[in-house]
């Protein structure tokens, strides 16, 4: 398959969290890592990469005017502000559902993963073209199964891939999946793209991801990425 050089793909950046378990009165993809916001470091690398036509950031509706303000210098005909929703999936779908017509290919970033190598970005620029993927990488420790804090069960970790972004699909199957979502009666709730696309039977692929694509989630966290900054 000739590789898609055209500019028919999307970044949605779900923005819509507030943190809490960072412990700051701040939305952590608003706190300074380096010498910008952190969800500028996942945004600046999509908007650098030519074939995204488009990159809609999805954030909580009471910070939507400081969003606004504070991306005025980027191009408004690229970037879309949308407002979050309750949960991620919702605020992702929010997103796809702000793309322009001619969008082919969407892909899905954490903005709290705001180390994505440009390597791993033009892999799944590729992988999506063939079937919709996400980043993932092998997990390296023995896995538990717990229950009321005793183990049951020790699974091949060889079969453990710890789930990362991008998680990229076509459009219109994200669509097409979300309007079956509403018909649906939902007794679960979707953490990522790839858990929407599994349910229904769609194959996911996986791009090896790395450590430096893990998520900030923590103000341990946060630390040790501001540490690693300031190394290299």
């Amino acid at each position: 398959m000739k590789e898609n050089t055209s500019h028919n793909f999307a970044a949605i950046l779900p923005a819509g969290g507030l943190g809490k378990r960072l412990g700051a009165d701040t939305p952590k993809q608003l706190l300074t890592l380096g010498e910008k916001a952190m969800y500028k470091h996942s945004l600046d690398l999509f908007w650098n990469e030519p074939r995204i036509a488009q990159v809609v950031l999805a954030v909580p509706k009471e910070w939507q005017d400081f969003f606004i303000k504070d991306l005025r210098n980027y191009d408004a005909n690229r970037l879309t502000i949308v407002e979050g929703g309750a949960e991620r999936w919702q605020s992702v779908r929010h997103g796809i559902e702000a793309l322009e017509s001619h969008i082919e290919y969407a892909l899905v970033h954490d903005v709290a993963r705001p180390f994505l190598s440009a390597e791993i970005l033009q892999a799944v620029l590729k992988k999506v073209q063939k079937e919709a993927c996400i980043v993932a990488k092998p997990c390296v420790d023995t896995v538990k199964i717990v229950r009321k804090q005793n183990i049951v069960e020790t699974i091949d970790r060889n079969l453990v891939w710890l789930a990362q972004t991008p998680q990229a699909a076509r459009v219109d199957l994200l669509k097409k999946l979300y309007v079956r979502m509403d018909g649906d009666a939902l007794d679960w709730n979707p953490t990522d793209e790839a858990s929407i696309l599994e349910h229904y039977g769609v194959a996911v692929g996986i791009v090896p991801g790395n450590t430096l694509n893990d998520k900030i989630t923590t103000a341990e966290d946060l630390e040790l990425f501001r540490k690693r900054l300031s190394y290299e």
